[in-house]
């Protein structure tokens, strides 16, 4: 029998093979040989993770090449069916071959097919989830049947606004998570009630910063349908990002602006660094000037602040400012500031204080009267307080004037020798700079008594010279000290004297008058028509009880160290000559006796030519030197001495010459 003859349930007549059943066999054998393997169906397209607004339409695509099963949908493992504006095909599919078709002309074959499907009016609770696009095979046989990855179709939910948490406390916006310098912060921001979960980023301030793990995501507990993310991150706690901003930014594209953030400032507690503000640049002085000390304390949180001063117990100020007006002396000294908070205590600051002020004299002496002898050492002393150290002048006034004269730059004046110089009031100045502008104190007057013997006071050589024209009158003066007051006072030149208060001829010694130094007297002599006689040393003897002392002043009349010594020397001139021809003149006669007498023997000398001789000698000397007390020049005394003191013998004529030439080389004496 043919395998495929059969018997018809309707009738019992025979299958009968025909034309058509050939056509048929041999369409499916030539379609078997032209695909052979490559019948089977596979994806040319599967579905992908697709997102969806609520109340939107979302397509899920699935297309498959040389499909010829059933299209079909699951979502979390589940079937879905097709329902009208719900889940509707994107494309109508093909038909598979569930049977054998017996159209002689059948449609084309269709190599692959579409089976997206549309879900329309997207809700969370009945399309969000995992769905799989499913064919079943070609036949029984073939065992092609296709299954897609699932996929997830998320519909969106917008998650809550993130919130970050530090040690497990939720922060507020906008507020500080408050962590010790030096500390690690680990702070959590978390988002919850997402679909899909949001995506999480740091900021801190302008620089974005690793988490320090990836960002997690869990379904929440009561709604697993959504989901909370979570990311953690460590910040070191340093000073320098104290202030710093903290964000925390999550991103959904559920959210208007795609993104929303959440931060906090980062407040890093630190121990106290301070500062000084207002340090004196210049000199401070006392009740004149101000001063105003600032101790400027970074710190968080805040730090108080302590002014002490060095060598006290007490507590200069509490508050950051340090006033002191006006500034004393009492106020110097070592001012320090330290600040203090929760975190640590700063290091000190100091500040040395130095209050300026003008020197006073404290003491002057040890007297203000101090009686020294003449001669005799005597000390002052000089004590002055200042700041700063004051520098120390001794200056000596005179009683009558405003002259002055320096004696010392020490605190003590040692005077090794008083005279009457030394005499009068003595001031002390103690002198200091304050910014640059000098201060000086001066002391009480000290006065120094001298008592002793007259002193004449001598001067510069160049004062105790007079200088004056003939025929005018001059007056020579000199300062006598003394004390007790001297009881004679006279002038001396030549063999006169002229006490004070007197006067002879041309010439009056005035009395005695005070001089601007106390116990100093002024002495003058006055000449009347001087000459050049008057021209010579004139000498002021004083006398106390005490002793004398004696010094010359010189006149000088003009003309008389020039003519009257040009004359002498002209007259000594003179006078030599003519001794000088006498004396030849007198050789020649006694060579001329001398010869006679050789002539005539020995004994033919007489004494009476002697006599004539000594005669003529005699009167020619008398007549070169004219009378004594009229004369300006006289002869040396020793002469005349010799001359009435003379051994026998000497009146010999070789002792006559050797006499002779002694008085003319022996020059002139001026009377």
């Amino acid at each position: 029998m043919s395998p495929f003859a059969g018997v018809d349930s309707s009738c019992t007549r025979p299958f009968k093979y025909t034309a058509t059943h050939r056509y048929f066999i041999l369409y499916l054998l030539i379609n078997i040989c032209v695909h052979g393997i490559n019948c089977f169906q596979r994806f040319s397209e599967q579905p992908k993770y697709t997102e969806v607004n609520p109340g939107q339409d979302a397509l899920l695509t699935c297309k498959v090449i040389d499909k010829r099963g059933t299209c079909s949908w699951q979502k979390d493992n589940k079937p879905v069916g097709i329902y009208a504006k719900k889940y509707e095909w994107a494309a109508r599919p093909s038909s598979g071959s569930n049977g054998l078709s017996l159209d002689l002309h059948p449609p084309p074959m269709q190599i692959g097919g579409d089976c997206s499907l549309w879900i329309r009016s997207a809700t969370l609770d009945f399309d969000d989830g995992l769905w799989e696009c499913q064919v079943t095979a070609s036949d029984f046989t073939t065992q092609d049947a296709l299954t897609s990855q699932p996929v997830r179709l998320v519909v969106r939910v917008g998650p809550q606004r993130p919130r970050l948490e530090y040690e497990g406390t939720h922060v507020p916006p906008s507020h500080n998570i408050t962590v010790d310098s030096g500390a690690v912060a680990t702070v959590k921001c978390v988002s919850h009630y997402g679909n899909p979960p949001a995506t999480l980023k740091w900021y801190l301030g302008d620089k974005e910063i690793a988490p320090i793990h990836p960002q997690t995501n869990n379904t929440e507990p009561d709604n697993t349908r959504t989901w909370s993310a979570t990311s953690v991150v460590q910040i070191s706690a340093m000073r320098e990002r104290h202030g710093d901003i903290l964000r925390c930014l999550a991103f959904h594209e559920s959210y208007l602006a795609k993104s929303v953030a959440v931060e906090a400032r980062m407040d890093i507690k630190y121990a106290p660094t301070i500062r000084l503000i207002g340090s004196p640049e210049i000199d401070l002085e006392e009740d004149k000037d101000a001063l105003i000390l600032r101790c400027v304390a970074d710190a968080n949180p805040p730090a108080s602040i302590v002014w002490r001063r060095a060598g006290r117990s007490e507590i200069a100020s509490l508050q950051e400012t340090l006033q002191l007006r006006p500034v004393g002396r009492r106020d110097a000294g070592l001012y320090t500031c330290q600040a203090q908070n929760s975190v640590g205590t700063s290091e000190q600051l100091s500040v040395q204080l130095d209050v300026k002020y003008p020197p006073k004299i404290i003491s002057a002496g040890p007297d203000r009267l101090t009686t020294a002898p003449l001669f005799s050492p005597a000390a002052f002393e000089c004590v002055a307080d200042g700041n700063p150290l004051p520098t120390y002048k001794w200056v000596q006034r005179f009683s009558r004037g405003a002259k002055y004269v320096e004696r010392g730059h020490e605190s003590r004046l040692v005077i090794d020798n008083v005279t009457y110089d030394y005499q009068g009031d003595y001031e002390c100045r103690a002198t200091s700079y304050i910014n640059g502008q000098e201060r000086v104190a001066v002391s009480e007057p000290v006065s120094l008594q001298v008592v002793g013997a007259p002193q004449v006071l001598r001067l510069h050589p160049s004062l105790h010279t007079v200088s004056i024209k003939r025929g005018e009158p001059a007056s020579m003066s000199l300062v006598v000290c003394a004390d007790p007051r001297p009881h004679r006072v006279a002038w001396e030149w030549g063999s006169l004297r002229l006490e004070a208060g007197n006067g002879i001829e041309r010439f009056h010694a005035d009395d005695i008058l005070p001089d601007s130094r106390e116990d100093c007297y002024l002495s003058t002599l006055h000449i009347e028509r001087t000459d050049e006689h008057d021209s010579r040393p004139y000498y002021l003897v004083v006398e106390n009880e005490r002793g004398t002392d004696r010094h010359a002043i010189h006149l000088n009349v003009e003309g008389t160290f020039a003519e009257p010594l040009e004359m002498s020397y002209l007259l000594g001139i003179a006078g030599g000559c003519v001794a000088a021809i006498l004396i030849l003149i007198c050789l020649c006669i006694y060579a001329v006796r001398s010869k006679k007498c050789c002539f005539k023997g020995s004994s033919g000398y007489k004494s009476s030519d002697k006599d004539s001789e000594k005669a003529d000698l005699k009167s020619r000397s008398d007549s070169t030197s004219g009378p004594q007390g009229d004369s300006i020049y006289t002869t040396p005394a020793g002469f005349h001495h010799q001359h009435h003191h003379q051994h026998p013998g000497h009146g010999s004529p070789e002792a006559m010459k050797v006499r002779m030439a002694a008085m003319i080389l022996q020059p002139p004496t001026r009377v």
